[in-house]
Formats: C-alpha cells, structure tokens, sequence
C-alpha cells in the first residue's frame, strides 16, 4: 500500500508541557502555589476567556478564592501552577476550542483539551457508577472519591477510530453524516467496542458505514477530542474502489471517492468546515468547491492531509 505519515502531529497532540503528577499527591503544594497560580475559566458549552491576539486568558488565582476550590482542576505546572475549573457563563471576549485552538501554542492546545476533558467528565460522574453514592473531587480533581466508601473513580477517556481508506494510488474514500450539509466530507470514524482491537474496530466501522471490507489498517498517530471526552486513534486502510457502497447503519448519507488532485485542491484553498457554522444551509467562506474538508483542529484534517501529501 502507499505508505504516508503525518508531517506533523494533529494540533492537539503537539504539547509538551509538564503535567506534574506528582503534584496532585501533595495537598499542601497545592495550597502553597495557589497564591500565584492561574485559572482558566471554561462554562458548559465549552468557551473558554481570551486575549486579543486569541490566546488563553487565565484569571490570577487569588481573585477567585484564597485556596484551590474543591471543584477547581490542576492542569500542570509551567512557571506556576495552572488550574481549570467550570463555571455558568463566559462573558467578555471567548473562543470555543472548535474554531479557536488554532490560533493557540501546541502547550495551550494540549492545556485547552485537558481542561475540557476532565471537566466535562466531571459534569457526568457526580454519582458512583457502582452503587449511585455521591462522589467529591480529589487529588486536584484527577479523582472523583466516594463520600461514605472512600473509594477512587478515575476519569474515562472513549478510545474512538478514525480511519482514511484509500486505494494504494490516488483514490481517497470520504464519507458525509446523514445530518450534514451538501459537500461536507470527511474521514469514517465510530468508537470501539469492548472486546474489540483497533484493527477490528477499523473493519467492523467501515464496512457498518459504507458496506464495503477494508484490509491492512495501519495506525497513525492519535488526536485528544474533548467532545466530550474521546481520543481518537488515526488509521489509513486500503480498499477497492470497485466495491459497491451500502449505507447500512443509517449514518453515512454519502460517501464518495475523491481524486488525490481534487483533496490537494481544497487543501490549498483553505476550504473547511467546523460544527456550528451553518446557517440557513449557508457556510461561511464557502468557495463553492465540491468537496469541503474538516476544520484544521481535527486528526481527521491531518490524516487527509497526510495521504494527499504522500
């Protein structure tokens, strides 16, 4: 098969920052670094403060309380400690990670998708999965502990593939949800089950999508997605153009084989498309190409661009 690989990692998988682990055992460090720490505020539809120039705005610490909040997330520490925590409303300038991570360094990319990861894993695990029991943060909110057994609940990352399927040349297969607008494509994708590898999760997904049998999945690279909380593993797999295309779990409304001149074409015009920005069937910048690609925050993005480029 044609072998690619990605000329970069997708964007938020670029940081390097220190989570600093060992410091969610110390309670005592936390409390004595909360005096200059930094807050990155995030409500519940994601939005997050910015600066002018889009970067991440952080609060000083001290003008939200004089200690960590029990509901209050640490992030790593770089020059100082930083932490996350949800609340209502962001109000002022704000960005959603979906359109704005690309205007952030690869360490507040990374710091961005952790912070929406493990709050939006908090929103949902208030109560045991065991027994039902309430559950309180702890250990700097990487646990949540139930209140009468003292038992650790840790947070739950859904592993999810995501898979180019091409034909070993210049063929590329690119797939659109039912519930999408004409001419948004992209990669085919679906979670894995319990039981299941990665290789026979990227068979199973695409033949329940498109009908058709793909062979030689080949891991990429993988890609944080805090929406809510997956991780998705890259693969490329090789099919054959000629094999008819069933929609048979009802998700795909179309999928169609792509040139590898056409990808590169919309590559090179910047057309892209992020959830959210239609209107009345109308999306923003459209060129009117045929073929509109998924927003550059997105593995799906850098796989399509690596194959183009291989």
């Amino acid at each position: 098969m044609g072998s690619f690989v990605f000329d970069q990692p997708p964007l938020l998988s670029r940081a390097s920052y220190d989570r600093a682990d060992e410091i969610r055992d110390d309670p005592g460090r936390m409390v004595s670094g909360w005096s200059t720490a930094r807050v990155l505020d995030i409500d519940g539809a994601g939005r997050y403060p910015i600066n002018e120039d889009g970067s991440l705005a952080w609060a000083p610490a001290t003008d939200i309380a004089d200690a960590p909040p029990e509901d209050a997330v640490f992030l790593a520490h770089i020059d100082t400690d930083l932490w996350t925590r949800r609340v209502d409303e962001v109000t002022g300038r704000s960005a959603d990670a979906r359109r704005g991570a690309t205007r952030l360094t690869p360490d507040e990319a990374g710091l961005l998708a952790t912070a929406l990861g493990i709050l939006n894993w908090h929103a949902t695990s208030r109560f045991s999965p065991v027994d039902g029991g309430p559950t309180r943060p702890a250990r700097g909110g990487w646990v949540r502990r139930h209140i009468d057994t003292g038992r650790d609940e840790f947070p739950r990352t859904d592993p999810a593939i995501i898979t180019v399927v091409h034909d070993g040349g210049d063929r590329i297969l690119l797939g659109r949800q039912a519930t999408w607008p004409e001419r948004w494509y992209s990669t085919l994708a679906g979670f894995v089950e319990p039981g299941e590898s990665l290789e026979q999760c990227v068979i199973r997904e695409v033949h329940e999508e498109v009908g058709i049998t793909v062979r030689e999945p080949r891991y990429l690279g993988s890609q944080p997605w805090p929406f809510p909380r997956s991780l998705m593993l890259g693969f490329a797999a090789l099919a054959d153009p000629d094999e008819p295309l069933q929609f048979l779990d009802g998700e795909i409304g179309d999928a169609l084989w792509f040139h590898r001149d056409e990808v590169r074409e919309a590559l090179a015009g910047g057309d892209e498309w992020v959830r959210g920005d239609v209107t009345n069937g109308d999306v923003p910048g459209d060129s009117g190409r045929r073929l509109l690609l998924p927003g550059s925050i997105s593995i799906a993005r850098s796989l399509i661009t690596a194959w183009a480029n291989g």
